[in-house]
């Protein structure tokens, strides 16, 4: 299950919509207040994080993520594009960087590699792998 943090509710559809077509749950949250709402009542694989939201800004929400113990992946989508921003939501916690506007096919494989990341590796695929070699 994937969570998109975004106010604007065009966007939020559309992407909704991409991950969907690519067989992913999502879900959508508004604003930072609700955003963390959802996240203390059901686990996430990934969160896509617009960092201009109404309530609380997105640097807010991840902080207060990290704080409370989460090692959710975070890909920060967002139209604050100046170095400064990237840096500070990286060293805050985010896992990826996006600037808006982006491409669809760019965002998908960003999904896909931070969900491949996150998995834990299955001991008996790492030998099957290695039986292979």
């Amino acid at each position: 299950m994937i969570l998109i943090v975004e106010d604007d509710a065009d966007l939020a559809l559309g992407i909704r919509n991409n991950l969907e077509i690519d067989g992913y749950r999502v879900e959508i949250a508004v604003d930072g207040p609700s955003a963390l709402g959802v996240l203390e009542q059901r686990a996430f694989e990934l969160v896509v994080l617009d960092l201009m939201l109404p309530g609380m800004d997105g640097l807010r929400v991840l902080r207060a993520m990290r704080e409370r113990g989460s090692n959710t992946p975070v890909l920060i989508l967002t139209a604050r594009g100046q170095e400064e921003d990237k840096v500070r939501g990286l060293k805050l916690g985010a896992d990826d960087y996006m600037t808006k506007p982006f491409g669809v096919l760019e965002f998908l494989a960003r999904i896909e590699a931070l969900l491949r990341r996150s998995k834990p590796i299955r001991s008996g695929a790492v030998v099957a792998q290695l039986v292979r070699l």
